[in-house]
């Protein structure tokens, strides 16, 4: 099942929780829940997205909002893993080019750990291994949600697209449950459920309009 803004949210792919009681959407019920996707090897995730995330925590977590964190993988598989996920939450330890850009900043310390702790749960989304041939249905789920003109382009183009698409799909080890699910376009990623289990906005990089956003939720009845 695809999400859709608008209709009841999907659950998100979890392998392991690694911080906090294990829930979910169906689970928060009468709560609002901001999912917060991130990769370990992401600078611009530790940089800006997390910080904000750990600051709508703090600002609404005795108002009934829900802030969680959910770390999935689309590429450097061999970086973004549970271990390293593991790692991070408990000593607080980045690695990558987390770790480069955050030290060229001097937003580390003692060299390789966050001036910061997440303070909400953490869980690592569902891998799996990737295997078998990319059928024309798989290529076509992954373009319409970003590219929704698609089949009003020029063919020429609409080739171009394709054959990209299908040289990523072959090139992942890895599928990424809610990832794919929730059509993310990349990391960081917002996704946000109202109180009914209503899936109301899914955005890509630096939101800014998350905490409006949250505010218009809990004045709605």
């Amino acid at each position: 099942m695809s999400a859709v803004v608008g209709e009841k949210a999907p659950n998100f792919g979890v392998s392991e929780w690694v911080q906090g009681a294990p829930t979910n959407f169906d689970q928060e019920k009468d709560h609002i829940v901001l999912l917060e996707v991130f990769q370990v090897n992401c600078p611009g995730c530790f940089m800006n997205a997390i910080p904000e995330a750990i600051n709508i925590y703090n600002k609404y977590k005795d108002n009934g909002v829900r802030v969680l964190g959910l770390a999935t993988a689309f590429e450097d598989f061999d970086k973004n893993t549970l271990e390293n996920l593991k790692m991070l939450v408990e000593t607080g330890e980045v690695i990558g080019e987390t770790k480069d850009a955050l030290s060229s900043y001097g937003q580390l310390q003692d060299g390789n750990k966050l001036s910061f702790k997440i303070p909400f749960p953490v869980a690592m989304d569902n891998l799996t291994k990737t295997s078998g041939e990319i059928s024309q249905e798989k290529i076509m789920q992954f373009i319409y949600p970003q590219i929704p003109e698609f089949d009003s382009q020029p063919d020429e183009y609409k080739n171009q697209i394709i054959e990209k698409v299908k040289n990523y799909m072959k090139s992942k080890e890895y599928s990424a449950e809610t990832f794919e699910k929730f059509a993310l376009q990349g990391t960081p990623s917002m996704i946000l459920v109202d109180r009914k289990g209503i899936l109301r906005d899914v955005s890509f990089g630096q939101s800014g309009h998350v905490d409006t956003m949250i505010q218009k939720l809990l004045n709605e009845d």
